[in-house]
């Protein structure tokens, strides 16, 4: 299969730190390249992939992130090329799914975002312009406020499981909070957690937009010293070490968030989750197997919580990742999702 593959253009791929979406595509790029498809990744020229590469800015413009004259610089470049593909599939959000009314491949969107409130009317608008779009989700509680939507396929995400050895340490006596700087991912609450129970907390997350700053200085900052350390947005060799040495990752989301990469990263390393029942967490996490789920934040304060993370076998939480998350079950979920999308296409 002939595949267009179109990424984000704001970060290379795959990211040296925070980016999500770029890592999800650089996994799968080289996975359909391994199982014998014949794929172009429409990226930044920095990018390091094994499929075929091509590039309108030599490096990722960061710097211009949420400027659509960039984006679309980039998104045009690749729709120009959609007849040379068997399919084209979009990663890039809006922007790409709205150009795809302007030609006549098969064409599947992966919806990484969430669709409630304003981003799923968006959605319902731009697929008036692309009614032969399919969608792809990550999870299926992403797609509750928009069922109706023309969803091809459920691809869950997945990690490169070589680069999150399972060297477990034993006795980690900190909780790790692991995300964006932001409200709904739930910093503060983290903090309020470790703070009531008296546990260490390290705080690692990505803090370079002006709300993420105003929200780190005012709830997150005056909190600091002591037990409560802020480590800063980590590479990947420190993410790892934080997450194996930790006693458990602490989700205390207040979102429908679509996935939720850093629970699987935590479970491939064999640490347990702690997590509020929002989003996918309950796809992610199996309670009482591979984390403990609760209701609400405050539930995780209460000792018996945390003596249950305690009691999780971390080879089994590895192993859950491994059937579930590798690169191989998305890659495979992926190629079944373009041979929907080709069949589907008049």
């Amino acid at each position: 299969m002939n595949v267009g593959l179109l990424c984000p253009v704001w970060f290379p791929v795959p990211p040296s730190a925070y980016g999500g979406t770029e890592r999800i595509v650089a996994l799968l790029a080289d996975g359909l390249v391994d199982a014998g498809h014949d794929v172009t990744l429409f990226a930044s020229g920095d990018s390091q992939t094994r499929a075929r590469l091509e590039s309108v800015f030599h490096t990722a413009p960061s710097e211009w992130i949420g400027h659509t004259y960039w984006e679309m610089q980039h998104a045009v470049h690749a729709f120009r090329k959609a007849s040379e593909f068997d399919i084209v599939h979009d990663h890039t959000g809006m922007l790409g799914l709205a150009l795809s009314g302007a030609i006549d491949k098969p064409f599947c969107h992966t919806v990484h975002g969430p669709l409630d409130g304003q981003p799923g009317r968006m959605y319902e608008q731009i697929l008036d312009l692309a009614p032969k779009a399919k969608l792809i989700s990550i999870s299926m509680n992403q797609r509750k406020p928009k069922e109706q939507l023309p969803w091809i396929a459920n691809c869950p995400n997945a990690l490169d499981l070589s680069m999150y050895p399972f060297r477990r340490k034993p006795g980690g006596d900190y909780l790790v909070f692991l995300g964006r700087m932001s409200p709904d991912k739930g910093a503060h609450r983290a903090l309020a957690v470790a703070l009531e129970t008296g546990l260490p907390l390290k705080i690692a997350a990505k803090c370079r937009e002006p709300l993420e700053i105003r929200y780190f200085d005012e709830f997150i900052r005056p909190h600091l010293g002591g037990s409560i350390e802020y480590v800063g947005e980590v590479g990947h060799a420190d993410k790892v070490e934080l997450l194996m040495g930790a006693r458990a990752l602490i989700s205390p989301i207040d979102w429908e968030e679509p996935f939720g990469l850093m629970m699987i990263e935590a479970m491939a390393c064999g640490t347990p989750v702690l997590t509020t029942r929002r989003g996918a967490a309950p796809e992610i996490v199996e309670h009482g197997r591979t984390g403990v789920i609760v209701e609400n934040y405050r539930d995780m304060e209460d000792a018996a919580v945390l003596e249950l993370a305690d009691s999780l076998d971390p080879v089994v939480i590895r192993q859950e990742v491994e059937t579930r998350f590798s690169p191989e079950v998305m890659v495979s979920n992926y190629v079944a999702a373009y041979e929907a999308t080709i069949e589907a296409t008049p």
